[in-house]
């Protein structure tokens, strides 16, 4: 993935054929630790969404979003790299967990630029809505409450 500072950008990823990711409470919060270990450092999260078998994040690219680091004899993006180490960890876990072997998630992680066209604010303001409301769309909930989180 290719990211610019200063741009909003919609990650996105399922489950291998839109399998299940997340099967317990706990589960939750071991992403949402990954999250903070591997993709906070490297960007501004804005908003998410954890879904049994999706996940959503709206983030804002900064400094740290852009910089280059050094893995063995490659140079990686820190974000994109943030994002496979959550994504690989995260598996590696589940994949314990669950007696299983394998990819968890489909083999490329989406990643759309919000802010490339005259529309960025309308479609950053739907994908902002679209992204809080999934849960109550999927019927995982009766209403949206936001709440301020730790992780």
């Amino acid at each position: 993935m290719k990211f610019e500072k200063d741009n909003l950008y919609h990650i996105y990823n399922r489950g291998n054929n839109r399998q299940q990711i997340l099967f317990n409470a706990e589960n939750y919060l071991y992403f949402l630790y990954k999250m903070r270990d591997y993709l906070r450092p490297n960007c501004d999260i804005l908003a998410y969404c954890l879904m049994p078998n999706h996940f959503h994040f709206l983030i804002n690219t900064n400094e740290q979003s852009i910089a280059n680091k050094r893995v063995g004899s490659f140079e990686k993006n820190t974000l994109s790299e943030g994002i496979r180490i959550l994504l690989s960890s995260y598996t590696q876990a589940i994949n314990k967990q669950e007696n299983r072997v394998g990819s968890l998630f489909t083999q490329n992680t989406k990643c759309k630029c919000l802010t490339t066209n005259d529309l960025e604010h309308e479609y950053a303001f739907t994908c902002f809505g679209y992204t809080h409301q999934n849960p109550m769309r999927a019927g995982l909930v009766r209403k949206i409450r936001l709440n301020a989180s730790k992780y």
